[in-house]
């Protein structure tokens, strides 16, 4: 819990200092960290720091062309100093020995001369030697330099032991306690530690020479000048160290200036959305403006034609008519210089390249005459040359061509995927480029029939506005299997109706078009939606689609709701790439919360689809949750979407292999460690195992999955990254063994490679020691990842990466010389220290050695050399312990639910059968029994049950009794006729046998049998039960009548369970109990009192009180009757009334019911039972 609250803590600060902007702080906690060995906290720092977009190469490039002392060039120096200093010793050194030959060669001369010397001299050297002491008594103490901690310590030593001596001895233990900072019982072996030394430093100092004092002045004095100039260069040190600390506060300062600078940058990208949200807006006036000027364009053209109607019966008013266009047309041109210049102004706001497109765009078309009367529409003139012979123009008939005109109408809204993108710009365009249709060359213009009438109003515009008004009442009224036919209808009237309102109500029509489409109807509904999106833009996509998706995602029908989950993936392509990631991926988010299974599939589908088109990574982490969130779905089909889709997608797209892994592991250790453990005695086996939730070992299940789908990831980014060019010797797939001894040289990384068997392998094994024995569905998972890993890197891997690291995590030597150096601690750290890991090691991770790696095909004969060597010579051994052999039992059981190596493990038992020794035979058959239940009917009669009757018939009492375990087991797992019979014959050797403990274990074990085997093993059963009881016991030992008398109770119970025939109840049954209701001593009261009741209902009495308590549910034993058979109790054939006789008189049913309800209440008594000794079987483990 503590490392918990730690990891969390440290969590807190990372994300506070990342949040806040502390960089260098949060760079000096990722060094801090790597160095305490806590790589799991440090992962979300090593990815900030290493992101190109935190951190660009070219400004690291910039920051490292600084001249800064960095903490390498420091290092360097003081190494060069140390150098430095230790030369300075060495020549220190040569001068000692120099000044030593020296005193040596002249204290000979000295002796030489001092015979020569004259009496007259004497007194001369006596007087200079009265000069030098004096001399030395007045030289002043600093001239030696201060005491050293080594001359105090001898000092104060030889001071406490002159007063000893002398017998001060308060006086010492006073000095005693003043000097506090040594420990003057203690004194160092030195030269100055002598006997008396106070009085021997006395003598020593007046039997010294100047010569050699000063000599040996000289040399503290140079030892102290060398100390001066060792302490300049750690001067020197601290000053580069502040120059260090100057450089990074440089650093520091650029990097905040370059977050402003990205913070600049982030504002002027916001003001150019802005200003192209304006420029859009504006854009979309001005195709409202260029409307009215094609509808005023319309309206002149209908009055001129009008005008030239009149002109042929009145003169005069057609020079007025004809100036009243002429000022009209100026008028128009008027007006489009005035949109043009608007346009230039608002083109100054967008890029030069839409600007020029715009300008195209409103380029007018000129309608002038040509030679022969007809109107021509040109694109590239301006509007203002208009032909002098206008005043002439015949009139012309416009019944046809106004009638085509409409066709063509009626055409572009039928089909609006041929129409241009948008409205109104479209329809203008549609208007002006129409080819001349009729045949006598008339005016080819998009509008009503004149006919003399006055002009009506656009007619695009007036059929879109019908359309609009009409759908919403016409499609209430269409068959659901038939509105899909509505589709172009609706959306075309979206695309081109001008008002908003109006559009997000045809909007709500189309995805509320069918109350529950099916996956078809979704379809079309979703093709419709795209093509829609692609014709209207990113902007009304945004606004107008998008938010019908908000709408319906909290919808009560899961069918609405899939629709809009299907939406974010396929609308993601027609809208702005901001908008992706935040408002599309939120409707994910909540859509992957939703309580319908197809919702979060086609959540996690559509996420998959979405995340190519992100423009950045931040959402990475984001994306990654919600990834192992669906991973962790309790609905199969949305774990299958995620592994099979979104995983592969979110490879792709972060390129974070190396993250998700460790995420992964983090995961699968952490759903194990969060289950209870199985025992709260701490220290115990049983406190390391945990209790899995049906939850936890399911989501442990799927973590295992996708650790399978990630293999040919993880083995490819291996083979990429290989820093050997030898990898193509195995065209890329497999590592060799050259490989692997380049490898282990340790010269190069390579992390890619190094993860399985550093990460990976012991994540997984620290897992298999946290699951119990029943957990082999993901203990088989573990097993096939590894039969996985062993085919996909291949068999040098297998034999040199693979087997020594779980030979060495079961606690076995193994051979490491193709691991790095630097690896092999951590591998040596997988080897159990203690006994409790020891146990847990054959637990959990033996079973993955004998089936994930040594199963594999290479390793077959080394699987049958480790398996014997682990059976037959460890059953030799004297020392193991019964819990150590039972789990040795679990771990070959757990090797026989793989049929292809059921062979092997039978001519190993063969071998154990056929031995001499006592302990082999007992674990060939405590391993025959266990392996019942993984071998079929065939394998039974040919290897089971002869090798169990060779072990049957052993002289050792402990084998025969183990045999008859295994006996049981068969039986109960097997209803074959002849294998029936062989166990008769065989449990009949065992009961003439005649012993007490050989009855016991017939009887237990054929009672655990008699709920599934046949009626002919019950009632040999009961037969037996019977010849036992009558025969007389002796009356002495009560307690081995106790136990026989609570075995054959046990059976009693349970037989009367089934169904028995009328004889077996007379002949054996009956009689049974009343034997043993004659030994009231040995019997326990409760098996006494359930045995009368079993007497009472068998032989035909009446068991008032449990009637009247069951009688009223019918229910209840009726179906426990149609579950265990027709037969009645006593085993008369008795006829079943009809349902309405029943009814009729109910008390012709009391009987029936009665009888069905004990029965009933017999099946419960025997269930409890069984609960029962499967308990105290458990406990019984345990205590061993």
């Amino acid at each position: 819990m503590m490392d918990v609250e730690r990891s969390s803590l440290c969590n807190c600060v990372v994300n506070f200092l990342l949040e806040e902007n502390y960089l260098l702080t949060a760079f000096e906690l990722l060094h801090e960290l790597l160095d305490d060995g806590r790589d799991a906290q440090a992962i979300r720092l090593k990815e900030f720091f290493s992101d190109p977009s935190h951190f660009p190469a070219d400004q690291i490039s910039r920051y490292n062309s600084l001249r800064v002392l960095d903490p390498q060039s420091l290092l360097e120096e003081k190494e060069t100093i140390e150098e430095k200093l230790a030369l300075s010793d060495y020549e220190l050194r040569l001068a000692q020995e120099d000044i030593m030959k020296l005193k040596t060669e002249l204290q000979s001369k000295a002796d030489l001369h001092q015979d020569k010397l004259s009496e007259s001299s004497v007194s001369n050297s006596e007087n200079h030697a009265l000069e030098f002491q004096r001399q030395k008594r007045d030289a002043p103490f600093s001239n030696l330099g201060p005491l050293k901690a080594n001359e105090r310590k001898d000092l104060n030593c030889a001071v406490k032991e002159y007063l000893l001596i002398a017998g001060y001895r308060l006086t010492a233990m006073t000095f005693y306690e003043e000097v506090t900072d040594q420990n003057l019982d203690v004194w160092e072996n030195s030269p100055a530690s002598v006997p008396d030394a106070l009085r021997h430093y006395y003598y020593q100092y007046l039997s010294s020479t100047s010569e050699a004092a000063e000599e040996k002045i000289s040399m503290i004095r140079e030892n102290d000048s060398l100390k001066n100039a060792n302490e300049s260069l750690n001067n020197e040190k601290q000053c580069l160290m502040k120059n260090k600390d100057l450089a990074e506060g440089q650093i520091n300062a650029l990097t905040k200036s370059l977050e402003a600078t990205q913070k600049d940058l982030k504002d002027k990208e916001k003001l150019i959305q802005d200003l192209k949200q304006v420029a859009e807006h504006q854009r979309q006036q001005l195709n409202d403006c260029r409307a009215e000027i094609t509808s005023l364009k319309m309206h002149i053209e209908g009055s001129r034609s009008v005008q030239i109607s009149v002109a042929t019966n009145v003169d005069s008013a057609q020079s007025q008519a004809l100036e009243s266009y002429k000022e009209e047309i100026k008028s128009l041109h008027m007006a489009i210089e005035r949109l043009k210049k608007e346009k230039t102004d608002i083109s100054g706001l967008v890029d030069p390249s839409s600007a020029e497109k715009e300008s195209m765009l409103t380029d007018e078309k000129v309608v002038e005459m040509d030679e022969n009367k007809t109107l021509i529409c040109h694109p590239s003139e301006t509007a203002g040359a208009v032909d002098s012979n206008a005043p002439s123009l015949p009139v012309q008939t416009f019944n046809n061509s106004t009638y085509n005109a409409e066709e063509n109408l009626l055409g572009s809204v039928m089909n609006p995927s041929s129409s241009t993108d948008g409205f109104p710009d479209g329809v203008i365009l549609s208007q002006q480029e129409q080819k001349p249709q009729s045949e006598d060359g008339g005016l080819q213009l998009k509008s009503e029939n004149h006919g003399g009438e006055p002009a009506s109003e656009n007619t695009g515009l007036g059929t879109i506005q019908i359309l609009a008004d009409s759908l919403p009442k016409i499609v209430p009224y269409v068959l659901i299997n038939h509105r899909e036919e509505l589709l172009p209808l609706i959306m075309c009237a979206i695309e081109r109706h001008p008002d908003n309102s109006t559009r997000d109500s045809l909007t709500h029509t189309l995805f509320n078009l069918i109350k529950r489409p099916d996956e078809q109807q979704r379809r079309i509904i979703m093709d419709a939606c795209v093509t829609l999106a692609k014709n209207v833009g990113e902007m009304r996509t945004e606004t107008e689609l998008l938010p019908q998706c908000w709408e319906q995602i909290n919808h009560m029908y899961e069918e609405r709701r899939l629709l809009v989950a299907q939406s974010c993936g396929e609308l993601a392509e027609s809208v702005r790439p901001e908008i992706r990631d935040s408002l599309i991926l939120s409707i994910v988010q909540q859509l992957i919360e939703d309580p319908a299974t197809v919702v979060r599939e086609a959540a996690a589908h559509n996420l998959a689809l979405l995340l190519p088109l992100f423009p950045l990574m931040d959402k990475y982490f984001k994306v990654e949750d919600l990834m192992f969130q669906l991973a962790c779905d309790p609905s199969g089909v949305v774990v299958e979407t995620t592994l099979k889709e979104l995983l592969p997608a979110i490879i792709k797209w972060g390129n974070k292999l190396d993250h998700i892994l460790r995420v992964l592991l983090s995961h699968i250790l952490g759903s194990a460690q969060r289950c209870p453990p199985l025992s709260g005695v701490e220290g115990s086996v049983e406190s390391h195992l945990r209790v899995l939730g049906e939850r936890e070992r399911w989501n442990l299940d799927v973590l295992l999955r996708m650790l399978a789908e990630l293999l040919p990831y993880v083995h490819q980014k291996a083979i990429e990254t290989c820093p050997f060019s030898s990898v193509s010797e195995s065209n890329g797939t497999t590592f060799s063994s050259s490989i692997l001894e380049l490898y282990a040289g340790g010269h190069v990384e390579w992390p890619a490679f190094e993860w399985m068997h550093v990460d990976c392998f012991p994540g997984l094994l620290q897992l298999a020691c946290m699951l119990p024995q029943k957990e082999d569905n993901l203990r088989n998972r573990i097993t096939k990842f590894l039969l996985a890993v062993s085919e996909c890197f291949g068999d040098c891997y297998l034999t040199h990466i693979m087997l020594p690291a779980f030979l060495v995590a079961v606690g076995d030597d193994a051979d490491l010389t193709f691991f790095p150096p630097n690896i092999h601690s951590r591998i040596k750290g997988l080897r159990p220290r203690t006994a409790v890991a020891e146990r847990l090691a054959t637990l959990g991770i033996l079973p993955l050695l004998l089936a994930g790696v040594l199963g594999s095909p290479a390793k077959r004969e080394q699987l049958t050399d480790y398996l014997r060597k682990l059976l037959v010579e460890g059953a030799m051994k004297e020392n193991q312990s019964t819990a150590h052999n039972i789990d040795i039992v679990n771990a070959v059981r757990f090797l026989c639910t793989f049929e292809e190596h059921h062979g092997m493990i039978f001519n190993i038992l063969w071998e154990m059968v056929v031995s001499s020794n006592v302990e082999m035979k007992i674990s060939a058959a405590n391993i025959l029994k266990v392996i019942v239940p993984y071998i079929d009917a065939k394998v039974a009669s040919t290897h089971v049950l002869p090798a169990l009757i060779t072990l049957g018939s052993d002289q050792n009492l402990n084998v025969k009794y183990a045999s008859i375990d295994a006996f049981g087991a068969v039986a109960q797992h097997f209803k074959n006729d002849m294998i029936v019979d062989k166990i008769r014959v065989q449990m009949d050797a065992f009961l003439e046998d005649g012993s007490h403990e050989a009855t016991i274990a017939v009887v237990r074990s054929l009672v655990i049998a008699v709920p599934h085997t046949t009626e002919r093993l019950r009632d040999y059963l009961l037969s037996k039960i019977f010849q036992l009881t009558s025969t007389p016991v002796s009356a002495n030992d009560v307690m081995r009548r106790r136990q026989r008398a609570n075995a054959f109770c046990e059976a009693i119970r349970a037989v009367d369970a089934t169904d028995l025939s009328a004889n077996s109840i007379r002949d054996f049954l009956i009689p049974t109990i009343q034997n043993l209701l004659k030994d009231h001593d040995a019997l326990d009261p409760a098996h006494k009192e359930a045995l009368e009741i079993i007497l009472k209902e068998r032989s035909g009495g009446t068991f008032e009180a449990l009637s009247k308590v069951m009688g009223a549910h019918l229910g209840i034993a009726s179906s426990v009757t149609s579950f265990f058979g027709d037969s009645g109790l006593l085993g008369k054939k008795e006829s079943i009334e009809s349902p309405t006789e029943i009814v009729e008189s109910p008390k012709a049913a009391a009987a029936p019911a009665s009888a069905e309800d004990t029965r009933f209440m017999r099946i419960m008594r025997v269930t409890d039972m069984l609960r029962g000794k499967a308990k105290n079987q458990e406990e019984t483990h345990q205590n061993q």
